[in-house]
């Protein structure tokens, strides 16, 4: 019953996410420290000199634009509690696709660069697209290969990108968007190559524009609580049965020094002292409350050994630790309360109804 328990806290703490390194290329920030969004599109190209003179970008240095058009719709992250019917779509354009960026889980056919993908054409006319795992799966339910209808557009599913940005939007290449969606015009969505500390001037210097500017782990973050908040809850369920049955066990364990008591006086009648006593039936339950927890706690982790490794094989939060702790803890207080109400029994009594 412990080691069954155990299994399941400690499983659980896997699947956590931890925080991502913007930097690396192939995380899910894509090696972008920033993500931003405009209210209102931009025209001009940030990363040419007569664009940066136009948006008030002199005097900012060090980044690099790679910009997105955007056909708004409903979010199709976990952060949106219904089904989208029509989700935001984003316009990429070549530069981006052949940088080969971020990683992904499946696609619809192998290839170095799934990004390439995009460029690529359908016999029956729908435009390739590629979108989060997480979000095609449980938010839009669908799959890779699957053909979904976004603003009168056929749109067929060709990869799924793993854990990334991207969770809230559907991607397609910039020329199959403005064929598909011609009066989205300029820039709305970009993800920006420079120091994270750029996010105040960017919006200040593109305020006029309504220019909101996120650091990516805080986007990603805001993606992992609401899995780890399902994670957390079902581990505190976990912890509250593995408490439960923690006291049942050393209500058992009470029972059974009770009920000994005959043979643990006869003991004490031909010479073995109190503090004995004491040692011999905590070193037997120690025995069972240890075997149980360690048993449940390496299946659990030889379990989760790829996912542990998969997320950068982050040790578990310290509340589980004391949590798996305090089983061993509770069981052994519970036999050492038992041995001493025994040890203070009257020993001629108990040795007459022997």
């Amino acid at each position: 019953m412990i080691s069954s328990a155990v299994f399941l806290v400690v499983a659980l703490d896997a699947f956590r996410r931890p925080q991502v390194a913007a930097s690396d290329p192939k995380s899910g920030a894509g090696g972008f420290p920033l993500v931003a969004e405009a209210q209102l599109p931009i025209f001009w190209d940030p990363n040419t000199a007569v664009g940066r003179e136009n948006l008030n970008l002199d005097t900012i240095a060090g980044a690099k634009f790679y910009p997105f058009r955007l056909r708004p719709g409903e979010d199709s992250s976990c952060l949106n509690i219904y089904e989208p019917r029509s989700p935001r779509v984003l316009g990429a354009r070549r530069d981006f696709l052949e940088m080969g960026r971020f990683s992904f889980s499946e696609s619809i056919q192998e290839s170095i660069n799934p990004w390439l993908l995009l460029e690529g054409a359908s016999a029956d006319g729908a435009i390739p697209a590629i979108g989060d795992a997480n979000s095609i799966t449980y938010v839009l339910h669908r799959k890779v290969g699957d053909v979904l209808e976004v603003g009168g557009a056929r749109l067929r599913l060709v990869a799924a990108l793993e854990d990334s940005i991207f969770q809230s939007e559907l991607i397609i290449s910039k020329d199959n968007f403005v064929r598909a969606f011609p009066g989205e015009q300029g820039f709305r969505y970009f993800l920006i190559d420079g120091p994270a500390a750029l996010e105040g001037p960017l919006e200040e210097a593109l305020s006029d524009y309504g220019f909101d500017a996120t650091a990516t782990p805080e986007r990603l973050a805001a993606f992992h609580r609401v899995e780890n908040t399902y994670l957390s809850t079902f581990q505190a369920l976990g912890g509250l049965g593995l408490l439960l049955g923690t006291l049942g066990l050393a209500a058992v364990l009470l029972r059974n020094v009770v009920e000994r008591r005959r043979e643990l006086a006869l003991l004490r009648a031909v010479g073995y002292r109190p503090e004995h006593l004491r040692t011999i039936v905590i070193a037997e339950n120690a025995f069972l409350l240890v075997a149980g927890t360690v048993i449940g706690a390496v299946c659990a982790l030889v379990a989760i050994a790829p996912a542990f490794t998969e997320h950068g094989g982050h040790l578990p939060n310290p509340s589980l630790a004391l949590l798996l702790l305090a089983v061993p803890l509770a069981g052994m207080a519970a036999s050492l309360a038992a041995v001493r109400a025994v040890s203070r029994a009257p020993l001629l009594e108990t040795l007459r109804a022997e």
